[in-house]
Parts: C-alpha cells; structure tokens; sequence
C-alpha cells in the first residue's frame, strides 16, 4: 500500500489507460484482490482507500456529499500524475465515480458502476434516513468484527452455499472504523446519484448481480436509463453474484467489465473528437 497526501491507494503497475477502482462502504482497496487476476496483466489499476478507511485521513466535514470524495480523489490522481482514467465504482463508489465525472468529464475516459447505490436524497443536516442511521448505530453498538458478521452474508447470493466468499466480505468489512464509516454513511444518506447520471458527459455502463439484495436489480435498472441516450453503454446482469459482485464472481465480472469497455471506449473517443473539434 502507498500512501498519497492523506489518500492511500493499491497500485498494480501497468501500461496504457489507469483503471482506477473505488470500493464500496464496506469495504476497502483490498476488496479487489480477488478480482486483479482476471484483468489483463498489462492494466494498471489503482484501487484506493477512500477518505476515513484504510490508512486514509477521515473528510473534515462531519456530513461530507459525494462531490467532497470527488475532490479527495482528483486530489489523489493530481499527486500521482494522472490526468485521464477509467473509474470503476462499486454500490457506495458509485456515487463518488459519478461525482467526479460530472465535475471533470475531461479526466474520464469511461464510467463503469458496479451495484449502483442510488443514495437517499437527504439534504445535508437534515435527520438521517432510516437506513444510514440504522448503520452507524449497529457499528457503534456491535463494534466492527460482529458488525461485519452480522452484515457480510447479506452480501453474498447463496451465503450458505459460499462460506468463503462470506468470510472474505466479512474479513474487509470488519476493518471499517469511526469516523469514516459514519461520514460514508451521511454522504449516502445524501447521494442523488440519478441526478448526477443524468448530468454526464462521459459514457457510463452498469453491471449488477441478479441476487443483489442491497442495490437490486432494478435499482439499477433506474440508474442505467438516467444515463444520457447517446453514453449509455451496456446494462450487465450477472446470475451467480449478489451485492459483493467482484467477489463472488471476479472472473464473470471482469468479462462484464471489459465488454462495457469494448463498446464505450469507442464513444469516449467519438465525444473526446467532437469536444475538441469544437473548441479547436
């Protein structure tokens, strides 16, 4: 792990376009371990820790929105000296990739959503809505190890049948701590992810597990066609994952992800020529 500023982030070297991959808000950079070895070796990818995990310095705000990660992570590629990626967001990075692409549609060259976390759309202060509350009170009150016990197989389809995919998902998520995880719970209590897809200039895909239960299917749905017609890239559904989708599945979710990429890195080109031909 390299620590950035007060960002820390997993680096697998590579060449060509970054991958850059936000992890969801119970997990961490090391959630994607499972997944690195079905992406083509010679992709670099960048996972990091989001602000307030890991070894990465908490928001100063103590209710940050989505735009707050967004800046953290332009922060991050800033020091590291990338100034265009690919960004692979999953169910609580959703909302962060999002942000940051709406912002800075010029250091995007494709969106990729994994579990779309549509957010609750609380304004910022308000009381919190019922789900983000009932989440910082069962880590305050179990601690993080019963905490992520209790949560882990509710991410997983088929928890039974999959006790090491649940043991893996309980392991990352028993790493979360105070006060990040209650300001990533705020943000999602104020996310409005749809408005933000409906603003992109960068085209953007979905891939979701048939047995999510967290951000179900048509969740996604609904996050797929807020997407701008002329971005909108595939909507990918995969039977044998719930919400732990690169985890439970990495070798079907990288082919999901590189067949969102085939058909939209061709479109990001396509709208990259366009942009230019009309400020050159």
């Amino acid at each position: 792990m390299k620590i950035s500023g007060p960002v820390a982030y997993r680096e697998r070297p590579g060449r060509g376009m970054p991958l850059v991959a936000l992890h969801g808000i119970g997990s961490n950079s090391a959630g994607f371990a499972e997944l690195l070895p079905h992406l083509p070796q010679s992709c670099r990818v960048i996972a990091w820790d989001a602000p307030g995990y890991g070894a990465s310095q908490p928001l100063a705000a103590d209710w940050p929105v989505a735009a707050n990660y967004a800046e953290a992570l332009a922060g991050l590629l800033d020091r590291m000296g990338i100034d265009r990626a690919i960004l692979l967001g999953h169910s609580l990075g959703t909302l962060m990739a999002a942000a940051f692409a709406r912002r800075w549609p010029d250091r995007v060259e494709a969106l990729v959503l994994a579990s779309c976390a549509l957010g609750h759309g609380v304004s910022p202060g308000a009381a919190l809505s019922e789900g983000a509350k009932a989440r910082i009170d069962e880590l305050q009150a179990l601690g993080p190890e019963a905490f992520a016990a209790k949560r882990a197989p509710r991410l997983v389809r088929d928890p039974d049948g999959h006790p090491e995919v649940v043991a893996l998902v309980a392991s990352n998520m028993a790493q979360v701590r105070m006060p990040g995880y209650g300001q990533a719970a705020r943000m999602l209590a104020s996310g409005r992810l749809l408005d933000d897809l409906a603003a992109l200039a960068v085209p953007a895909s979905v891939i979701v597990g048939t047995g999510d239960m967290m951000t179900p299917p048509q969740a996604n749905r609904r996050a797929h066609k807020a997407i701008p017609g002329r971005i909108r890239g595939p909507l990918i559904e995969l039977p044998g994952a719930g919400h732990a989708i690169y985890q439970q599945e990495p070798a079907a979710f990288a082919r999901a992800l590189a067949a969102c990429l085939d058909q939209t890195l061709p479109v990001a080109n396509s709208v990259q020529a366009a942009s230019q031909g009309m400020t050159g």
